[in-house]
């Protein structure tokens, strides 16, 4: 399996000198772009960089909290107040590019893998411990600190509020890991339908929305909607496999764009569709959990538009300052989805426990429900961020293979049950 290359740490020199730092990035660049395979689709990884940053900053634009009578965090979202913040969704909800690239990076190192003669168990089980060891990482130091912040005096209100928090996020490791150990039947549909393979999947799920939102929709049970899930995210993936597999040309690419553009147009003007990408506090019908054929529509159109700027993306990561982030985001790329929610919630946990000092901090523990709100969070945003940089120095080891052993099966143990307990507190399954 492709790797990125490791950036090398640059030489020591003047720690304070503005011409200092820009010398030892430059340094720090040209060694990354030194150990990048020639191979290497730039583009494919730039997409999947843009992708990753937008899950982050989706969550930090547009969760907030408030205090509950007994001082406690809860969750709360601008959404419920600012409805013409429904269009950032659009931009921040780039799953669709995440599964794209997904399914590209997916097919070719699949058939790369075959090539070596390795089996398709042998490659499985190398993606699923390259997804599930940072997820077993998360759970795990959240499972030995909920009992400790507990005992220091944290109510269980607040502590709930940061499981579901670091909860949230999962949920697209388990369908993602689920849809790329169908990587195969994937390919094979990509190799019989070519470009077409997708339109079963968009079909179903226009289909289970037919019924769950037309004229009969109170006679559907609500679990239908859970049809959706599988499919919904799958149309995405199969894209990109047939991207991968060369079975996508510029001509599919703008009818995607086109077609999605207009189908997500008459799903939001003609069919009512709700026009946040994202749940909304209050409201009966979400794009989301599961995905609407909204969410489908929303895909295809940025898929057409990521495969026919690939190449104008490739040629910008050409250039080393440009393309060292990218690497860098990609060799992080768990670390950040499981550990982005966690710096969020840390600083306004800080904040909420500091109250009777600061008092409620705007765009932090104040309800997220005035304009100045919007303001004070983009403020916020960097504060997130640089802990979420420092969080990552320390956590980026869960995403490495762990040691084998005979020494290492009393952590390995210890971590799941550690996991295991956080999951039952944090989906409320005791008490």
């Amino acid at each position: 399996m492709t790797t990125f290359p490791t950036p090398s740490a640059p030489s020591d020199t003047s720690r304070t000198a503005p011409a200092g730092l820009r010398g030892r990035a430059a340094r720090a660049a040209a060694a990354v772009e030194a150990r990048t395979p020639a191979h290497r689709d730039r583009a494919v990884d730039g997409l999947r960089a843009l992708a990753l940053l937008a899950v982050p900053t989706g969550h930090w634009l547009l969760g907030g909290f408030t205090h509950d009578p007994d001082g406690a965090l809860r969750n709360a979202s601008p959404l419920s107040a600012f409805g013409f913040l429904a269009p950032a969704s659009w931009v921040l909800q780039m799953l669709g590019v995440f599964f794209l690239v997904g399914g590209y990076a997916s097919v070719v190192s699949y058939r790369r893998s075959l090539e070596r003669g390795r089996s398709r168990g042998a490659w499985l089980r190398g993606r699923v411990a390259r997804l599930g060891r940072p997820v077993l990482g998360v759970t795990a130091v959240w499972g030995a600190l909920v009992p400790l912040l507990y005992v220091l005096g944290v109510p269980v209100t607040t502590l709930r509020t940061g499981s579901t928090l670091v909860i949230q996020p999962l949920w697209f490791v388990g369908v993602y890991t689920l849809i790329t150990a169908l990587t195969p039947y994937c390919v094979r549909a990509a190799e019989r339908l070519g470009a077409w393979a997708a339109l079963p999947l968009a079909a179903t799920v226009a289909v289970v929305d037919l019924l769950r939102y037309g004229p009969y929709a109170e006679a559907v049970p609500s679990w239908l909607s859970v049809l959706n899930i599988l499919p919904g995210w799958m149309f995405a993936y199969q894209l990109g496999v047939c991207w991968g597999g060369n079975r996508l040309t510029e001509r599919h690419a703008r009818v995607l764009l086109i077609g999605g553009a207009a189908l997500f147009a008459t799903l939001l003007l003609v069919f009512d569709y709700p026009a946040s990408m994202v749940g909304v506090p209050g409201e009966s019908r979400t794009n989301s959990h599961p995905p609407s054929l909204l969410v489908l529509a929303l895909a295809a159109a940025q898929s057409g538009a990521a495969i026919l700027l690939r190449d104008r993306i490739g040629r910008v990561l050409r250039r080393p300052a440009v393309w060292a982030p990218v690497v860098v985001i990609n060799l992080s790329a768990m670390t950040i989805l499981c550990w982005h929610q966690t710096a969020m919630f840390t600083v306004a946990a800080s904040g909420s426990l500091a109250r009777s000092v600061l008092g409620t901090v705007p765009g932090l523990t104040e309800a997220p429900d005035s304009l100045p709100w919007i303001a004070a969070r983009l403020l916020w945003l960097p504060v997130f961020a640089m802990l979420l940089v420092a969080i990552a120095r320390y956590a980026r080891r869960f995403e490495a293979p762990w040691p084998t052993g005979r020494g290492a099966v009393w952590p390995r143990a210890a971590a799941g049950v550690l996991a295991a307990g956080f999951a039952v507190f944090a989906l409320g399954l005791a008490g």
